[in-house]
């Protein structure tokens, strides 16, 4: 995990943000690394939630099955990944470590760019958490986005940002779904996500300098 984000790290260290935003959009690589990298931090950071409040005897073995696939995610052997999740999502399904598994599971199709498969499989996670059941919806976002039927995107990332608000994904989504209505020419919608992100959520509004997005769907939708 720690080699993960430090290799993302090390991607974008040099960047200015308009240079990120323009390697998002054309570098495929760069792209489907961001959409890992963001779910596998949600990932850890749920796995933390897990193992104090409710890990329990019935779901031990289910929970320490997909943790150990995280070895393999994390040396970036996808198909070894994916064929150890397979049978551990069909043997644990309703276990919460199933549920888990099948999130991961979806990272590792749309890793190899099988978003449709990645789709039904993130369709079905079924958590009541706050971080994974969203991030499942975002990333349903994301499928759609790459398959190019932006108007699905665009539903599912409302949906992922509205799901639990909370300071990580609610603004992400809000983002996401900000670029994805610009895509579509709804400036107003997109104007929309991105000053709810600006009242809402400060801290995120300026580490993305979302004044700049304001004033250039406003200056699209003057003319």
């Amino acid at each position: 995990m720690y080699f993960c984000t430090l290799n993302f790290e090390r991607m974008t260290e040099n960047l200015s943000f308009d240079d990120i935003k323009q390697r998002f959009n054309n570098d495929k690589n760069f792209k489907l690394g961001t959409y890992i990298v963001g779910g596998i931090l949600g990932l850890v950071l749920v796995f933390f939630l897990y193992r104090q409040f409710i890990w329990t005897p019935a779901n031990e073995k289910s929970n320490d099955g997909w943790w150990s696939s995280m070895n393999l995610i994390e040396k970036d052997s996808t198909d070894q990944a994916i064929k150890t999740l397979e049978p551990f999502v069909k043997s644990y399904d309703g276990k919460t470590g199933g549920e888990i598994g099948q999130y991961l599971l979806g990272t590792q199709y749309m890793k190899k760019g099988e978003f449709k498969k990645a789709l039904d499989v993130l369709a079905d996670v079924d958590l009541n958490d706050t971080y994974i059941s969203t991030m499942s919806i975002g990333l349903q976002g994301d499928c759609h986005s790459e398959m190019k039927n932006y108007d699905e995107a665009l539903k599912m990332y409302v949906k992922a940002a509205n799901n639990i608000e909370n300071e990580m994904t609610t603004p992400m989504y809000l983002f996401k779904a900000g670029l994805c209505a610009e895509k579509l020419k709804k400036f107003e919608d997109a104007t929309t996500y991105y000053t709810r992100i600006q009242d809402d959520f400060p801290g995120y509004a300026g580490q993305k300098t979302i004044e700049k997005y304001i004033a250039r769907v406003s200056s699209i939708k003057s003319k």
